[in-house]
């Protein structure tokens, strides 16, 4: 089958053909139709999870995806050939991944069916960015009338994470770089704060001077920026990371620091696909790109600016 995989840790991706998996007892093996970039993807190609997990080689890239079951493995399943599934394949061996025309995925994992009506591309961006948005939005602790700052909100969890809060009636302030105001106030954004064109800071105490209740930094390359962005944060407020910054952080006093640990499942996922499904939750797609391309758009990746999401039609 073709896929896209790297031959060691920061290898270059390339297209390539491996043999077709085959499910084990209690799998599926799903024909997949959409895989979805996250950045998460390159990360693990260069060795985050190194020494962590279990790899393989060559190690095929991604983990959401969304197709139909092509073969039931042995022992009971409550998926049958034809059902159309979506899903985040991120158990161990790292290498096993989704961009690539098929994947097996134990069923009792973060995988579930696509309800009626939603479109598989649809489905292939919710989860990693969706499930990260939705665990967020609830380590923060956030009701209505609260205060949240998104750095990095115009990318995929940012995007989701905007609309998530904003329908929960907590005041979003989301900081991005560009002219986003438009595409980000449809998203329900309370405030947009171009940071390449004004200082965050003060943007962001005109608004609310005594500091956010709570802040999701998705952008901050080391623990100084995060900490210098949680200073925005009121006392007894929250300031979460998505990259591992807030243990060594010296944060400002009584700012609570978290670095953010995604639980995937498939509970979550249903609940997801059902908010996509009614029109409650818009999922964006920036670009639709064949898998030839994913190492393109990986580099893409790389450079930063991600807007909505890039998904690789299989």
């Amino acid at each position: 089958m073709r896929a896209v995989a790297v031959k060691a840790f920061k290898a270059e991706p390339r297209l390539v053909q491996i043999p077709k998996p085959e499910p084990g007892e209690g799998e599926v093996l799903v024909k997949i139709e959409y895989a979805a970039l996250n950045p998460f993807d390159w990360k693990a190609a260069d060795g985050a999870l190194d020494g962590v997990v279990p790899h393989v080689f060559p190690l095929v890239m991604g983990s959401d995806f969304a197709g139909r079951v092509d073969v039931v493995g042995p022992g009971d399943s409550r998926f049958v050939v034809g059902d159309a599934v979506f899903g985040q394949a991120t158990r161990p061996p790292v290498g096993t991944g989704t961009y690539a025309e098929y994947v097996t995925m134990p069923q009792d994992t973060a995988i579930t069916f696509v309800p009626e009506g939603l479109p598989l591309r649809t489905a292939a961006v919710l989860p990693t960015a969706g499930m990260t948005a939705a665990q967020l939005l609830e380590t923060a602790g956030l009701g209505p009338g609260r205060t949240l700052l998104v750095l990095g909100a115009a990318g995929g969890v940012g995007s989701y994470l905007t609309q998530l809060a904003a329908a929960r009636s907590v005041q979003v302030i989301a900081a991005v770089r560009g002219d986003e105001q438009r595409r980000m106030s449809g998203l329900g954004a309370a405030v947009t704060v171009d940071t390449t064109a004004r200082d965050l800071s003060s943007a962001v105490r005109d608004v609310c001077p005594d500091g956010v209740d709570a802040l999701v930094d998705l952008v901050s390359p080391d623990p100084a920026a995060f900490a210098a962005n949680a200073g925005l944060v009121r006392r007894g407020g929250r300031a979460l990371t998505t990259r591992g910054m807030a243990a060594p952080a010296r944060l400002p006093a009584e700012v609570e620091g978290i670095d953010f640990q995604q639980h995937p499942s498939a509970a979550l996922l249903d609940t997801l696909a059902a908010a996509a499904a009614d029109g409650s939750l818009k999922a964006p797609v920036d670009a639709e790109l064949p898998l030839d391309k994913a190492p393109d758009a990986l580099a893409q990746s790389r450079a930063g600016g991600a807007r909505g999401k890039t998904v690789f039609v299989i």
